[in-house]
């Protein structure tokens, strides 16, 4: 058996009782993550239907092979780009590779072209402000026939987009599906490592991001390595106290999507949250570039007040992003905390 059809075969979903094959991706959403994703897909042998909202984008893409949030890095000739939903509409599996807060906007407008038991896979990392919900929860709100699941882990688009080596978690709480979707998209540079703890990844990736920028705020203010240490170690220990509150599994927390991910992006301004910490340490204005964790901190605490789960960190970086804090006072708020055992 040839290596696209044993990755490409079908089998029957025991949670939705629908029939999943998996030859043809859609991607939802062309920017550089998007890109990435769509390259990988193809790379894995896959056909990928590439959808991008601006024209524009389109034409680059469908012209030049080149995505200008990608520059000097060519589309697989198996991707094909289109500013038409209807085109997705014979999809085997969806990529919705969009911000996190506007994730619902985009299956709303997905659903009229979406068939039954489609595995729909949320690749942006966040809690929806407003109704705390993560990601996969809005996918199973707005599109009650698909198959939500998740993908999350330590990668840049651009390592991704260029076939460097890089392995990534995929949850999907039907573990045949979670192991069927890792096969057809994995390939020999790109390594999804499957699992049934969708919550567990979708709360490493969520309040990585928010760490993140805490990370990049020590830095910016120069407190030294032992703080970033100190601060992005006491900030992992938040992060996985609030996952088993809500019931993430400890090998989740510290595999790909926890830990893993915590180490890429408090390590390097690559990351767009470290980045915006940077630039609000040293007292400079952001670069403007998308950071999912200032739109998820505020709900993520939030999320966290209300299972009575203590996040000083996370807290302290809201209250930085809302302005009811400066950066200063944050550092000193945390800093005064009483001493404990750890």
């Amino acid at each position: 058996m040839s290596r696209r059809a044993h990755a490409g075969r079908s089998i029957r979903s025991p949670v939705r009782g629908s029939r999943v094959s998996i030859d043809r991706i859609a991607v939802i959403g062309a920017g550089a993550w998007g890109t990435a994703l769509a390259n990988a897909g193809a790379r894995a042998g896959r056909e990928v239907t590439l959808w991008a909202r601006d024209p524009a984008s389109v034409v680059a893409l469908t012209t030049t092979r080149e995505s200008p949030r990608l520059p000097g890095i060519k589309l697989d000739r198996r991707v094909a780009a289109t500013g038409a939903l209807v085109d997705v509409a014979g999809a085997d599996a969806v990529l919705l590779v969009v911000p996190a807060q506007d994730l619902r906007t985009a299956t709303l407008a997905l659903a009229p072209h979406l068939a039954g038991g489609v595995p729909v896979v949320a690749c942006a990392k966040g809690v929806e402000r407003g109704t705390h919900k993560f990601m996969t929860e809005i996918i199973a709100e707005t599109l009650p026939a698909a198959l939500p699941a998740i993908l999350s882990g330590p990668s840049f688009a651009s390592d991704v987009a260029r076939g460097l080596p890089t392995a990534v978690t995929l949850a999907c709480a039907d573990e045949q599906v979670a192991a069927l979707l890792a096969r057809v998209l994995g390939s020999q540079t790109f390594r999804p490592y499957h699992t049934t703890d969708v919550r567990g990844v979708e709360i490493g990736g969520a309040a990585k991001n928010v760490l993140a920028i805490g990370a990049g705020i020590v830095e910016g203010r120069k407190l030294g390595a032992s703080a970033t240490a100190a601060l992005v170690t006491r900030g992992f220990a938040e992060l996985a106290r609030f996952g088993r509150a809500l019931g993430a599994r400890t090998e989740t927390l510290t595999g790909l999507s926890g830990f893993g991910d915590v180490v890429l992006s408090c390590s390097t301004p690559q990351s767009r949250n470290f980045s915006l910490g940077l630039a609000l340490g040293a007292g400079r204005e952001p670069d403007g570039k998308l950071a999912e964790g200032a739109f998820t901190a505020a709900a993520l605490v939030e999320l966290a007040n209300q299972k009575d789960v203590e996040m000083p960190i996370a807290a302290a970086v809201a209250c930085v992003l809302d302005g009811s804090l400066s950066v200063d006072a944050a550092i000193e708020s945390l800093l005064a905390r009483p001493l404990r055992a750890e």
